[in-house]
Order: structure tokens, then sequence, then C-alpha cells
């Protein structure tokens, strides 16, 4: 299953503390190479890892005097001792904004927070993923990177590859927004438009991996994928780490693929196995649109399984129909005790501009569904609103203008004179 590399990772350091690559299914171990699936059960890999040991206080002080972004972590990512002085985006340690105006408005009374990642450098959480993933395919001598995407990944990956002078050559489904477009596409590299959906991209980059046309390239959530995911850790981090080193009651996190949500997860279980944080309960929660919501359909249900749906929604960050991760998804919100739940398009709409009228965050429509799914969540009794509560925003409203602008026009139009300012009632 191994995608056509050119080397492999010629020391354990080049990788940190990761020490192999592991089913999460049957638990078979194999080598840091680009792999991406069980060889024995098909299963998806993930990266294992050699913890730091010792004092936690040590460990805290260590990271609490690293750089301003991601790379504070980098005892805990696979990626070198020296990671913060190649060229790379640096993306993270975004804003977690205490959401009090929005707290007020929902009824939520045990303090409510935005993780605003639109802070990073192609405003979206992608540039997280793609940073670990473009550490990986350095060590492997990859000469190209590439995805399949819908959107944020697409510019992530093209501004990375701009940054670290490597080749960049992205697909993503033909009908995305145009910002997102123009975005990719800016940063000099190759983008292609795919006639289908997200799921039709996806498997034609599973069939370019194995044609020679591959050889070299890095597809990062693909044959990277076991790295890619461990940036999305990077939030966990992040939150714990300013919520003064500790973990909130309850998390809702956008479901796409669902590799984000299950790797805050695993971010939270490594912080209390180092004893960064005290452990207690938490409690995870998934959100996708109406739309696209075969995880919701399945957690609903009681199903173990998750079927494929075709998408149709305006949050097209997370229109994936066949989320790999799903199954996961749903074990980790019935273990925390949370769940999935999902809301409509005119819902998403309102939630963006609810967001943005009580706290300045604009968000694009991923935001939206989070924020909606909050509100709901709290109406239907699902989440306690006296817990600490985090919030997911993982994309700038910029990207997706398209979404809210039939309903965010100017208030008036009124020709240059006081007189006509009062005419409009706008006055007092």
């Amino acid at each position: 299953m191994a995608a056509q590399t050119v080397a492999s990772a010629s020391t354990d350091s080049a990788f940190g503390p990761a020490s192999a690559l592991s089913c999460r299914e049957c638990g078979e171990r194999f080598p840091l190479e680009p792999l991406f699936a069980c060889e024995a059960c098909f299963g998806p890999l993930e990266v294992a890892y050699d913890l730091p040991s010792g004092d936690p206080e040590t460990l805290r002080k260590r990271i609490e005097s690293g750089p301003n972004n991601i790379w504070r972590y980098a005892p805990l990512l696979p990626v070198p001792a020296d990671v913060a002085s190649k060229p790379n985006l640096n993306p993270g340690f975004t804003k977690l904004v205490k959401a009090d105006n929005l707290a007020r408005e929902l009824g939520v009374t045990g303090g409510l927070h935005i993780k605003d990642d639109s802070g990073n450098p192609t405003h979206s959480f992608k540039d997280r993923v793609v940073a670990i993933a473009l550490e990986a395919a350095r060590t492997f001598g990859l000469t190209t990177l590439s995805c399949s995407s819908t959107g944020n990944l697409a510019g992530a990956v093209g501004a990375a590859a701009a940054r670290a002078g490597f080749r960049s050559c992205v697909f993503i489904p033909h009908d995305l927004e145009e910002g997102k477009v123009v975005m990719a596409a800016v940063y000099g590299g190759e983008l292609v438009g795919i006639e289908g959906t997200y799921d039709d991209v996806n498997r034609f980059c599973s069939e370019l991996i194995g044609d020679p046309i591959g050889e070299g390239w890095g597809f990062v959530n693909v044959n990277l994928r076991p790295y890619y995911g461990e940036g999305s850790k990077t939030l966990a981090y992040e939150i714990c780490e300013q919520l003064g080193w500790r973990l909130p009651d309850n998390i809702v996190i956008p479901i796409a693929s669902g590799s984000q949500l299950t790797k805050i997860d695993k971010g939270l279980r490594e912080l209390i196995a180092l004893g960064l944080v005290e452990e207690k309960p938490y409690r995870i929660y998934g959100a996708q649109a109406e739309g696209c919501s075969p995880v919701s359909t399945a957690f609903k249900a009681g199903h173990d399984v998750v079927r494929p749906q075709k998408p149709n929604t305006i949050a097209k960050s997370l229109a994936i129909g066949n989320p790999a991760d799903g199954p996961y998804v749903l074990d980790i919100a019935r273990r925390t005790g949370g769940a999935v739940e999902d809301v409509n398009d005119e819902q998403v709409v309102d939630a963006i501009k609810l967001l943005a009228r009580t706290e300045g965050i604009f968000a694009e429509t991923a935001g939206g569904v989070t924020v909606g799914v909050l509100r709901k969540l709290i109406e239907t009794g699902q989440l306690d609103p006296a817990g600490e509560t985090v919030v997911l925003n993982t994309g700038d409203g910029l990207k997706t203008l398209d979404a809210v602008a039939p309903t965010s026009r100017p208030t008036a139009t009124i020709r240059p004179s006081l007189d006509a300012f009062r005419a409009a009632g706008l006055a007092g």
C-alpha cells in the first residue's frame, strides 16, 4: 500500500518522538514511511510515539518557551527538533476568543470560547496539517505536494509548497466557491478542477498515486495522511494551554472527513497521559451540515456504520459524503458522552451572522455549522450550558461570501446630506 517513494526516513530523529505507524484496527506496526493503509487488514494507519517522560512541569515550561506557532509542540509531533528553522508557513497558536456576548445570546453560563483558526497564514486550520505533511515530504525526498481538496486544503498546500520550494499540483471539485479557487491558484502551482464531487476527486487521486505519474508525489491527505492528521492535535494542545492547562467540558468540532475530531481527541488524551492537564471527563460533539450529514445520520440511528451521502449544502468545505474517519467519530462521541448533530443551510447562515454580530468574527460556512450546532445542542438538551465550552471556527468568511451576500447588504443608500441621513431613519 505504499505510494511510490523516493527514499525512506534515514534517521529516527527526523520524526522526533514518533516510533512507528500503527494500524487503528489490528495494531500492526509499520516503519515511518509514506504508508496510509495496513497491509494486513487495510485499516488506517496513524503515528505512534514514545512520548517524553519525566516531570510534566519541565515539559510545560519547555513548550511555553517555544515559538508562538505549532512548533512549540515539536516534542509531541513527528517532526525534527530543528523544524522551526526550516522554510515553512509556521501556522498555529491562533486566538482563543472568550465569547461572552455569544454566550449570553445562547444561554451558556459555564464560559464559551471560540477557537478562531481563521488567523492562520491561508486563513484556515488546514495550514496546521499541511505543515506536518510537508516535513514528512522533505524527509522522504518527495518533490511534488498534492491533495484532493474541498478548497481550504488546496490553498494551504499551494502556499506551503511555494514557501518551501516544492512543486504543487492540487485537485478540487469544479464548482467550489470562487474565493477558494482564487486563493488556491494564486500561489502559482497547478490547480485542477475535477467534474464531480469531492469523493470523485479523492478516487481520482487514489488512482494517480498508483500510477508512474505519481512517482515522487506527496499527497498530503492520502500517502502522507498519518503525518498530516497529527497537525490537528495542535488544536487540542493550544486550547488546553490557552485555558491555563486545563480541559474544557465540551468541544464542538466540524466534521468533513472526521480526522480533525479524532486527532483532537488523541491530543487531549496525550496531554492527560503526559500529566500536562488534570484528567476529567470531557465531551466531544461533531457538527455537520444537513445536506451532507452521514455521520450525524448514523449517530442518531444508533448505527456503527456510516452510509455515504451525495452532498448538497452551502458548507462545501464539509461536503465529504463518505468520510474516512466517520466510524471513529461515532466511537468518540459515544465514549465521551457527546453527540453528532446537523443544521440546515438557513441555520448555517443565521449562525454565521450571529457570530459576526456578537463577537466580530466572520466565519466561513463550516464555522456557521459549529455555532449553529451548538445552538441546537443547547436547545435540545444535548449539551449542558453550565459547562465550559469551546467551539471551533476553522476558516475565514471572506472565502464563502456567497453564503451571506444575499442578506448582507447596505442598510441604506442615500445622497451625501444630513437631511437624507435623517430621512433614512439613521440619525438616532
